[in-house]
């Protein structure tokens, strides 16, 4: 009985050194990088915000400043209501909406998931990579302003077949057409003018 339980107790010596072997190393799981399973969520003013990250750069490269990165996220409302506007302040000089607006039924899940964007950060003030925080500030109608820092996440691994930004064109002004003369205002100047130098050009005669 006693040396079974003195090699119940070798083993366990022998093993436990090697089982923490396999986590060392540069190959270890915990030094590995793992995508978050979820990005940044918020519920305020009637608004529920789910999953919201910013999509970068593949792994160990970043965006340009200047450049632009796509916003993924899903939102319901629980009254109705509609996102007019999201800025990025110090992170990038715009954030673009497809269409300006997004409309928000009530109690309906808008889902902004992607792969292609609809929400565009442009003209990125810095480079852009992996692991960075991002600060959104959503403007609703009826809700009002709703503030959170989202997860910047590697194009890559989940992500790795998501879409690169769009370009989204700003609304074109047409320009008005000049006013042309009319044909009678014309006639009338040059009669008008025609008139008073004739006028002018006539001597005149003195007694």
């Amino acid at each position: 009985m006693r040396w079974n339980r003195r090699l119940l107790l070798g083993a366990i010596a022998v093993l436990v050194p090697a089982l923490a072997g396999c986590e060392a190393g540069q190959n270890a799981p915990t030094l590995q990088f793992h995508p978050a399973s979820s990005g940044a969520s918020i519920i305020q003013n009637g608004i529920t915000l789910d999953n919201v990250f910013v999509l970068g750069a593949p792994v160990g490269s970043a965006l340009p400043p200047g450049g632009r990165a796509g916003v993924f996220l899903a939102i319901e409302s629980q009254n109705g209501d509609r996102l007019v506007s999201v800025s990025a302040p110090g992170t990038a000089s715009e954030v673009k909406l497809a269409g300006g607006s997004i409309d928000l039924p009530a109690q309906k899940l808008v889902d902004l998931g992607g792969p292609v964007p609809t929400m565009v950060l442009t003209g990125l003030a810095n480079p852009l990579s992996g692991g960075q925080t991002v600060q959104l500030t959503l403007t609703f109608a009826e809700a009002g302003v709703i503030t959170l820092g989202v997860p910047v996440e590697p194009h890559a691994y989940d992500y790795a077949t998501f879409s690169p930004p769009p370009v989204i064109p700003k609304p074109t002004v047409s320009a008005k057409p000049r006013a042309k003369a009319t044909g009678s205002a014309s006639a009338s100047a040059s009669a008008s003018g025609s008139a008073s130098a004739s006028a002018s050009a006539s001597p005149s005669t003195t007694p």
